[in-house]
This record gives structure tokens, sequence and C-alpha cells, in this order.
């Protein structure tokens, strides 16, 4: 059985994982957090073709995204993802109820 994560997509976000799976062929994006940076844990994205045993699932019309089950429990319940693109940048977004800080430029987080 599938565990549904509580995670959210805006919907520019899901345009942009969309392009990006189409354009590397695979089938999903699989997020998760490792320890990095000044202030603890950062995102990590990567596209997959499956999902490891443990992942949590969020379907999105065309987008499947698996989320590590640890990282999830740890740090990613509540989650809201978007994708925010201006002249100079574009990055995904992460809107995080479970951060307590993050670091100066803004990359890694606490929880």
């Amino acid at each position: 059985m599938m565990k549904q994560a509580d995670i959210t997509l805006t919907v520019a976000a899901k345009a942009q994982m969309q392009q990006v799976l189409q354009q590397v062929g695979k089938q999903a994006i699989r997020l998760s957090v490792r320890e990095a940076g000044c202030s603890g844990l950062e995102y990590v994205m990567e596209d997959v073709n499956e999902a490891q045993a443990d992942d949590w699932i969020c379907r999105f019309d065309d987008v499947m995204l698996f989320v590590d089950a640890v990282s999830y429990e740890k740090a990613l319940i509540g989650l809201q993802i978007d994708f925010q693109k201006d002249a100079l940048s574009s990055a995904f977004v992460y809107r995080n109820p479970n951060k307590k800080g993050e670091c100066g430029c803004g990359i890694s987080f606490t929880v």
C-alpha cells in the first residue's frame, strides 16, 4: 500500500517538474533532505524511474513525486514547493512549516 505524503506543489512547480521529467526521460522526482550547509539540512531533488521501498508517494496530474520516508518524517510534513523565475534566476522555493531557521544564503535550514 502506498503512503500519501502531505506535500503540495504550486502550478509553477508542477509545470517545471513536468518539463524537467520530459527533458531527461524519467518518470518521477524524488525528494529528500541531507545534512549539509551551515544550518544542517538541504533539499535534494533527483529524477528517477522508481520509488524506493519506504518512499511516500505524491501524485500531481502528470507529475509523480517520491519522498524519502526518513526525510519526510524528519523535516518535510506540510511542505509546499513553488517555482519562481525572474530576469536573473530561477529556482524551486520551499515553504516548510517545520523550518526553525536557515543560513544566510538560504540553502540550508534547521527543523
